[in-house]
């Protein structure tokens, strides 16, 4: 499984700790340095059964100062994947990808459920 993050991010450092004291293995990888594709997101949205929104990080500097609260709305999906995939940052982590699931931030009830 892949543990998509920003290691300064304190939620993907939390999510982290959660995998280890599980004993579950994963691949890290810095979602800043390695920002995902197009392709990536599109197939990760598809598997999640999620809303596209939710893969926005909201509260993130970047998402505020381009004002996309207010734009996402008028946007198609493939508008939006193309913003997320221009930068990491505009994404929602961890993400954490497995073979079945896509789990967008961390929610430690749905992870349990789902690991």
């Amino acid at each position: 499984m892949k543990f998509i993050c920003y290691p300064k991010c304190t939620t993907c450092k939390k999510a982290a700790k959660w995998l280890e004291s599980k004993g579950i293995e994963y691949s890290q990888r810095n979602i800043k340095e390695e920002k995902p594709s197009y392709n990536e997101l599109k197939e990760w949205y598809e598997k999640s059964g999620l809303p596209l929104k939710r893969f926005f990080n909201t509260s993130g500097l970047l998402y505020r100062s381009m004002n996309l609260k207010d734009k996402l709305d008028n946007m198609t999906d493939e508008e939006k994947l193309r913003l997320l995939a221009g930068d990491g940052m505009l994404v929602k982590r961890p993400l954490l990808i497995t073979r079945e699931s896509v789990l967008v931030g961390f929610r430690e009830s749905e992870w349990e459920k789902l690991l």
